[in-house]
């Protein structure tokens, strides 16, 4: 096979990125463990940028505030195209991630709760109520085909919304301060690219740069600035033609690959750099370890799923096009791979207490790797009961 048609081919592939992304993780786990882990936190830890306008952070920083912001400007510019021509374009479809996600938070907040409340470990309850978008959307990325388009839309919405949910949480019970002038600066640059939006700009630059003033204000104003690129994504004029390309599906389309090749495994390599210690695995039997995990494995799937039905039987709400409720069952065992958005709670939950981090973060790594796993494995049955799947 020609090389360049060789190398087309693996781009285009939808299981590719999530390979790749498996292998950084495994790769990021055995520098943690090895002698490189000092060097490499060093790096992370290595403060780059300009003090001018105060924009010198750290590696891990720019990495998880900044390229993140990209990966959710692309999943943002592919919700808002289903939203307006596919998938989610009944109010019924686009109904459903929002009260799964709502479940998806609850259940498992309620979960945590019953195992922590009174414990020195009840601050932790935002925990097991976040999903880790790019995990999961990379594990179920490679079931290619054998799951219907719908799914993976279903899972995309859900995620984007639990994650709003996560952000507004840390916003509102983890941040210390909110700072109220930035915020309203960057209420003013929304407006300004619904706008733009309104009046018809098409010119994709015009958007980008009052994009990067929103991302400046949204991380001054202490709320997570991944947010800044769902906002510009909504602000992308886009149409309901399959005819003309818009604005959104060009972007959509130069973004693809970068954000799947490259910034998802420079996340993944710089966000699983976890040290292991024998307290950890002392901490996972402990009612911290057995709420996180019974919230994230158990909670989100029993959240997102009974949610969802109440939804549909109360005809608010309708499956997602060619979709059965094994594939639900499935997403919903999914979305329990919180990582890093729950590793993120977990350090706010339980500041300068380094132990109890520790305890944490191995206990999410475990329902993580349960919930991947099982989910990929009812996803993959779940093919067998929708045969012509497997024939596209």
């Amino acid at each position: 096979m020609n090389l360049s048609l060789y190398f087309k081919k693996f781009f285009n592939n939808s299981q590719s990125s999530g390979i790749i992304l498996i292998f950084c993780v495994l790769i990021s786990l055995l520098i943690a463990n090895s002698s490189a882990a000092e060097n490499f936190q060093h790096f992370l830890d290595q403060e780059v940028g300009t003090h001018l306008f105060g924009l010198e952070y750290p590696v891990s920083i720019w990495i998880n505030d900044g390229l993140m912001a990209v990966f959710f400007l692309l999943v943002g510019l592919e919700i808002k195209r289903e939203l307006v021509e596919g998938e989610l374009s009944s109010f019924k479809n686009a109904s459903l991630p929002i009260f799964a996600a709502v479940g998806g938070m609850l259940i498992p907040a309620v979960i945590y709760s019953i195992f922590n409340t009174g414990t020195e470990y009840s601050n932790g309850w935002g925990i097991p109520m976040a999903t880790d978008i790019a995990f999961s959307l990379a594990i179920i990325s490679m079931l290619g085909k054998k799951i219907p388009n719908s799914i993976k839309i279903f899972l995309a919405a859900l995620a984007i919304v639990d994650d709003l949910g996560a952000i507004l949480v840390i916003a509102i019970f983890y941040t210390e301060q909110i700072h109220w002038s930035y915020l309203l600066l960057s209420f003013g640059v929304t407006a300004l690219l619904f706008i733009l939006n309104f009046l018809k700009v098409t010119k994709t630059i015009l958007y980008i740069i009052p994009g990067l003033f929103l991302w400046y204000f949204l991380h001054h104003s202490g709320i997570h600035a991944t947010i800044a690129g769902v906002l510009l994504a909504f602000s992308i004029p886009t149409n309901a033609s399959n005819v003309e390309i818009s604005p959104l599906e060009k972007l959509e389309h130069q973004l693809h690959i970068p954000v799947s090749f490259l910034i998802m495994p420079i996340f993944a390599l710089t966000n699983t750099n976890i040290t292991f210690s024998s307290e950890m695995v002392a901490g996972v039997t402990s009612t911290l370890g057995l709420g996180i995990i019974c919230g994230l494995v158990l909670g989100k799937l029993i959240g997102i799923n009974l949610f969802s039905l109440i939804a549909i039987k109360l005809k608010l709400s309708s499956l997602p096009q060619n979709s059965n409720w094994l594939q639900m069952i499935g997403v919903g065992l999914l979305a329990g791979i919180g990582f890093t958005m729950s590793i993120f709670i977990a350090l706010l939950s339980f500041k300068e207490e380094i132990p109890i981090q520790d305890e944490a973060k191995f206990a999410i790594l475990i329902a993580s790797f349960i919930a991947a796993i099982a989910g990929f494995i009812i996803l993959s049955l779940s093919s067998k009961e929708n045969p012509e799947l497997e024939e596209n």
